[in-house]
């Protein structure tokens, strides 16, 4: 993947959305929710402050990340659909 964000922008590989419940039944294509949770594909170089200095940012690559429902853009590179985001989008980080 030749694809990297500028400034506080993160790249994230969504998590699949579930196939089945706990129960085992199937879920439909139109049923399915759109996964909150994803992988951080690549980092940013930090936020610039109005001093000019850069901040880094507090999330690596690797990292699995909790975001908003609606957060981000959604890209395709390589026929993968990835999600743009700015750092402050994310929640949290599982550990």
């Amino acid at each position: 993947m030749n694809l990297t964000p500028l400034h506080d922008r993160v790249i994230v590989r969504p998590a699949k959305p579930e196939e089945t419940t706990k129960g085992g039944i199937i879920i439909p294509d139109t049923a399915k929710e759109k996964p909150m949770q994803g992988e951080i594909l690549a980092v940013g170089n930090g936020k610039v402050n109005e001093d000019g200095k850069v901040t880094a940012l507090q999330v690596k690559v690797g990292d699995k990340v909790l975001y908003g429902k609606y957060s981000g853009t959604e890209v395709s590179v390589d026929g993968e659909d990835l999600l743009i985001m700015r750092e402050n989008d994310i929640f949290a980080v599982i550990s």
